[in-house]
This record gives C-alpha cells, structure tokens and sequence, in this order.
C-alpha cells in the first residue's frame, strides 16, 4: 500500500467573494510526480500558495506525510518538508554555483561553515550528486549571475536537491526556456523522481509528456479530471474547457 505524501481535502480560498480554488481535494502518494494543468486563472498557482503557506486558505485542510500544516507559517512549512521553486530563481548571485550549493547544503548557521570550510563530507556528497544531475560540473566556480536563464534554473533545482525537503512544488520550472533547455529540465525531473514526492504546475505539453506519471487538470479553480496523459488527451470535459480539439500537443 502506498504512503500519502500529500493529502488535500476540501481546500479553498475566497478573496472577496470569489473563490479561486474552490473544495479542491487530491492525493499524492511517497515519491509521485503529480502535474497540475489548467488555463490561465485555473488556480494552479493558487493552489501551491495555500500548500506553501504564502497564501492563507479560508476552507479545507492540507497535510504532509502524517503531519497537518494548514496555514502554518511558511517558514515553519518549509521546515515540515515542504520545498518550493517559483517562476523566477531565488539564488545567491555574487556566489559560485559551487558555493550556492554549500550554503543550501549545510545545516550550521555560521557564514565560514556555510562558505566550505568545515563543511561535513555528507553534505559535500549532496552537492557533488546535485552539481552532476544539474550538468553544472563546467560552471562551478561561476558566479550565479554569469550563468544563463536555463542555468541559473537548474542551480535553483539543485539548491532544492541538496536542502532535501520530502515535497517539492515547482511553478513552472521552464517558464522563458529555449526548446533544449526545457528537455534538459525534463531530464533533471526525471532523474529526481522517486526521491522527492514533487508537485508541477507546467503549460508545455511537450515537458509534460516528458515528465507526468499523473495529472490533475484544473478549471475556474476546481478540480475537472485526473488520469494519465492518455487518459487526459481523452477526456471530453477536459478537451472542452482547456486542451481544444486538437488534444496535447
């Protein structure tokens, strides 16, 4: 039997009468990839805000593993396990890739331990499996502001690998990304999959069929449908109010 990760249950917010996300429930079992598709104002990032904390809910409940963090405090979600990545990189600019990896790695407060020195041998396997997973091996010793779009999101990936939290919610991790690049995302995704339990809010359909084992498809802040993609391409509800009648493509 499977462990629930994340469980959903009637979640919602209502900002001045109008709900966008309106008694969302789902299930993301230990180790999952769940997509979270839908049109523009669907409620998918809404959704991760209430997950997250950045968003208070004004009904339902949200737990992680065995824990309830409805409406927590964000740090104290972050703490619980619960890692996110927004649209735009949160990185140590003036930092070396290298460096922005032991900063994220390294669970001591002082700025020398953080900076390398001292720094546990555990910790130094983290970053050198993330730095090889990530394909940063050449930027290094990059200063993160020199590294292109791309770059600087997968050393945003990276940084989430080595702090290990149990869940990773991802916003649109190939928002600005040329073709190539959002296939190598698929392919750090892909290979991050079994040892986080991640949830993806994403609009190119190509990604998602790189990366989807399940997807849940949002619509004026509901839940419409979930399947696989197959499954999803199908489904005459979803076709109608999102995909169109060409399907995924």
């Amino acid at each position: 039997m499977s462990t629930v990760a994340v469980m959903i249950d009637g979640l919602g917010v209502n900002f001045g009468g109008f709900k966008a996300v309106d008694n969302v429930s789902l299930t993301v079992d230990d180790g999952e990839l769940r997509v979270l598709l839908g049109a523009n104002g669907a409620g998918k990032t809404t959704l991760m805000d209430l997950v997250s904390g950045k968003t208070p809910s004004t009904e339902g409940r949200v737990w992680v593993y065995d824990t309830e963090i409805t409406n927590w405090p964000e740090h104290l979600i972050a703490r619980a396990g619960v890692g996110r990545k927004f649209q735009i990189p949160s990185v140590f600019r003036d930092l070396t890739v290298k460096q922005n990896l032991r900063v994220a790695s390294c669970r001591r407060t002082a700025v020398m331990a953080n900076l390398g020195f001292g720094h546990p041998a555990i910790a130094r396997e983290k970053v050198d499996r993330a730095i090889e997973l990530i394909g940063l091996r050449d930027q290094i010793n990059t200063a993160a502001a020199d590294l292109s779009h791309g770059q600087t999101q997968w050393l945003e990936l990276g940084i989430l690998m080595v702090q290990n939290p149990k869940v990773i919610l991802l916003d649109e991790p190939t928002a600005g990304m040329t073709q190539a690049e959002t296939m190598r995302t698929a392919e750090i995704i892909n290979g991050m999959k079994g040892q986080h339990t991640m949830l993806v809010v994403e609009h190119d359909m190509g990604f998602v069929r790189e990366i989807a084992q399940r997807i849940t498809v949002l619509h004026l802040g509901r839940v419409l449908a979930e399947g696989g993609i197959s499954e999803i391409e199908a489904n005459p509800k979803v076709r109608a109010a999102y995909l169109g009648s060409k399907g995924l493509s």
